[in-house]
């Protein structure tokens, strides 16, 4: 009788782009969107920073958070390492 060969679990769907890694687990290195970093309640994404979006964008815009590239007409994003670093500058002045 002749051994069937395994089957293989359906992949995803989603290009590489849109996917994320699991929650507080950043990449190494790459672009996070504003929605990775502040969360989204739609996406069931957890906040990497606790803060809201309109409160990041501000303190982005007044110099206490890192800025932000552009990638597009419509596509802004942050650094992971300038992330990392403002997560790391947070938890020491707590």
């Amino acid at each position: 009788m002749p051994i069937k060969a395994a089957q293989q679990q359906p992949t995803s769907l989603k290009p590489q782009y849109l996917t994320t890694p699991p929650p507080h687990q950043l990449p190494e290195t790459g672009f996070l969107r504003l929605w990775q970093i502040t969360g989204s309640a739609k996406r069931n994404i957890p906040p990497v920073i606790p803060i809201g979006r309109t409160s990041f964008l501000n303190g982005v815009k007044s110099g206490k958070y890192p800025r932000a590239y552009k990638l597009g007409i419509r596509t802004t994003c942050w650094k992971v390492e300038d992330i990392r670093a403002l997560i790391a500058q947070l938890g020491n002045a707590a």
